[in-house]
């Protein structure tokens, strides 16, 4: 199932599609309705990322998982865009305002801690663009030094598990 404020075309047509504006509505689903959230390069479009991280937390039953990945704003591409143009990578003008709120790891960690998850990790994509060129990083570099190697992060969060605790 896929939620959005737009169905892109790109969307499969035999998945079920419920439309949402993420920014003022709740999630259209009941709380402890899936076993897994996944939002894709959504929280960054957002104004409020710990409302949204609180209602992908209640759609996720029990002992689930929360899965968000956003723009790597330490990546050495985004720390070096910056210190020269005085804005992260992924938010230049020309990006607003789709882009709205640049997230670090830091502050993705906070959100989960706030909004109760446990067992919480940052992974890195080990994918991204050496500075100010078309070309990526080769892999080996990429593994040796994911978070500057990376475009893109993912933070990995579980749901805590009432019927354990007690």
């Amino acid at each position: 199932m896929g939620i959005d404020a737009v169905r892109f075309e790109q969307f499969p047509a035999d998945v079920e599609f419920k439309q949402a504006d993420l920014d003022t509505e709740a999630i259209p689903l009941p709380d402890g309705f899936a076993a897994v959230s996944v939002a894709v390069e959504v929280i960054e479009h957002l104004e409020n990322p710990r409302r949204f991280v609180r209602e992908l937390v209640r759609i996720v039953k029990p002992g689930g998982w929360v899965l968000i990945t956003t723009p790597n704003q330490l990546s050495f591409l985004s720390l070096a865009t910056l210190v020269i143009k005085r804005r992260f990578a992924a938010f230049q003008d020309g990006e607003y305002p789709a882009h709205r709120t640049a997230l670090l790891e830091v502050d993705l960690r906070r959100i989960a801690s706030e909004c109760s998850l446990e067992n919480v990790e940052i992974r890195f994509t080990n994918h991204g663009r050496l500075v100010w060129t078309p070309y990526h990083y080769p892999a080996l570099l990429a593994r040796l030094f994911p978070r500057g190697c990376s475009d893109n992060l993912l933070l990995v969060g579980q749901t805590p598990d009432v019927a354990g605790a007690g």
